[in-house]
């Protein structure tokens, strides 16, 4: 059976692994005032200005039911079947358009929720990959997939909490907090696909990346060896170089993987955020 692996923009993939691995991208939009734009048709860095100068959040918007059917009938074209990822349903109302579209193509098309975001669901779409280059049907791609989904490690550290404030996910007072104790909280995906803050770090973000990391280590001693994600939202090199040594010290993964974080999930995080993505066993 050939099988067309497809995913929303926010699985911050990057272009050499899109082009490796021969995935569609279904681009979500987002807004700066007047402008609508494709995810990837701007640079993080426009983002940021973008908020500077207005101390606004850009606005993003889910893709609509008509989007996913024409992309998935173009994305059908060749094959025997099409297998599409989104963004969690916690996230964005994305994942429904996708099912509804998928109801008028005979059950040739599987939505999956991935109930992550950026590199974990990033994870989620390679895994489905490398089963459908093993001979997988669409049937046994969907099932281990869906088993697979609580045991990917969402998560990362923020350097500073002003754009989660600005989004609603951060209280003025864990804002104000943040800034005079140095605090970096953890954040991460629960099961159902909820950001949530699971710990707080003091400190600069070199440190707070190693205990990060070590705590990482600690709770997921058996994890699967195929790839870690480090992604990143423009972050400084150092932090980013910091965090590739610290990963190869305590981790045996067969490749490291660095992708820098797209406008979607740039627009919620801000500046300098990092998070260290793997699928634990």
């Amino acid at each position: 059976m050939n099988i067309r692996i497809t995913s929303d923009s926010t699985c911050d993939l990057g272009e050499e692994l899109i082009k490796k691995y021969n995935i569609g991208i279904f681009s979500l939009t987002v807004i700066l005032g007047e402008e609508s734009y494709k995810d990837g048709e701007i640079a993080p860095a426009d983002i940021f200005a973008y908020v500077q100068k207005s101390g606004q959040l850009p606005k993003t918007a889910a893709g609509t039911v008509d989007g996913y059917a024409a992309f998935f009938k173009e994305n059908l074209k060749g094959y025997d079947a099409l297998i599409h990822f989104n963004i969690s349903s916690q996230a964005s109302s994305s994942n429904s358009s996708a099912c509804k579209a998928a109801e008028s193509f005979g059950g040739k098309v599987t939505v999956i929720d991935s109930r992550a975001l950026s590199t974990g669901q990033g994870l989620l779409v390679l895994k489905a990959c490398d089963l459908a280059a093993e001979g997988l049907s669409a049937e046994e791609i969907t099932q281990k997939i869906n088993g697979l989904r609580p045991l990917v490690n969402t998560s990362f550290v923020p350097d500073a909490l002003d754009y989660l404030h600005k989004g609603g996910r951060c209280s003025l007072a864990a804002l104000i907090g943040a800034k005079v104790m140095k605090l970096h909280p953890m954040i991460c995906e629960n099961r159902d696909g909820q950001l949530i803050a699971k710990k707080k770090y003091m400190g600069g973000m070199s440190r707070c990346i190693r205990n990060y990391i070590a705590d990482l280590k600690a709770q997921y001693p058996a994890y699967d060896k195929t790839r870690c994600f480090i992604t990143h939202s423009s972050a400084d090199s150092e932090l980013v170089g910091l965090a590739k040594q610290i990963v190869a010290d305590n981790f045996t993964f067969n490749e490291v993987l660095e992708t820098v974080a797209g406008s979607i999930v740039t627009s919620h995080c801000g500046r300098n955020t990092l998070g260290v993505l793997f699928i634990s066993e």
